[in-house]
């Protein structure tokens, strides 16, 4: 196999991951709280010794959340919240701490605000917020005081990532912290409202053209490459 196919076969296997992931956006494009993603393409260049010219391949190896703030939409929901700024709510899963920007939450049969997943939601210390049952007007302030009939009962925690370009997707709208987090004193919730996905769609689809078209070009050079050894192993064997 000569060199330019292995170029060629790293970049198609680069552009059909960046495929899925354009898919998986335009999938995502109404999923609450859903954070767009990108692929980032790094360069690997190899010296072929002699007098030969250096050979250069790209690999799509890393992936990149957008962190970028979705829209707002009123739900009227107690339990519905949205995070104006960088924060993002604290939630315990049977793996640990997590953090997601999916404010759809709703009391448990016992009493804990948990996500549409049943995982618990955690105040500022890392506790399970409670919702006392048979509280008449439950309010939750732009600090995430939460208060059952005028009387404060709880905070919902609000935490920043200490380094944001480390966030590990676990899935559409949950993210492991490797590099840990902080108390976020700076974002705002805002009650009665969900955060849509930041996925812009006409950009999404048009990046999915752009990436299928550059992938049947490659595969256009591949067929090309094929026939033209075919064509050099028939000569050479006549």
């Amino acid at each position: 196999m000569t060199n330019t196919t292995y170029t060629t076969l790293t970049r198609q296997s680069g552009l059909l991951d960046e495929m899925r992931v354009v898919a998986n956006n335009i999938a995502n494009s109404s999923t609450t709280g859903f954070r767009s993603e990108g692929v980032t393409f790094s360069e690997w260049v190899s010296r072929l010794g002699g007098n030969h010219e250096s050979l250069s391949m790209a690999r799509a190896n890393t992936r990149v959340n957008d962190l970028s703030q979705g829209g707002l939409s009123r739900t009227g929901g107690t339990f519905d919240l949205a995070i104006e700024g960088e924060g993002f709510f604290l939630v315990l899963t049977p793996n640990g701490e997590r953090l997601t920007r999916n404010g759809n939450f709703t009391p448990n049969a016992q009493g804990d605000l948990v996500t549409s997943d049943g995982y618990p939601v955690l105040d500022a210390g890392g506790a399970p917020v409670f919702i006392p049952q048979g509280a008449g007007t439950i309010a939750i302030s732009s600090d995430g005081t939460l208060s059952a009939d005028g009387q404060p009962v709880g905070q919902i925690g609000v935490v920043r990532p200490l380094d944001a370009t480390n966030l590990i997707r676990e899935n559409g709208v949950r993210f492991r912290a490797d590099g840990g987090f902080e108390p976020d004193g700076e974002s705002r919730l805002v009650q009665g409202f969900l955060e849509g996905s930041n996925v812009d769609p006409v950009l999404q689809i048009a990046r999915m053209i752009e990436v299928q078209r550059a992938y049947e070009l490659g595969q256009n050079f591949l067929d090309r490459e094929d026939e033209r050894v075919r064509e050099a192993i028939r000569t050479l064997g006549k």
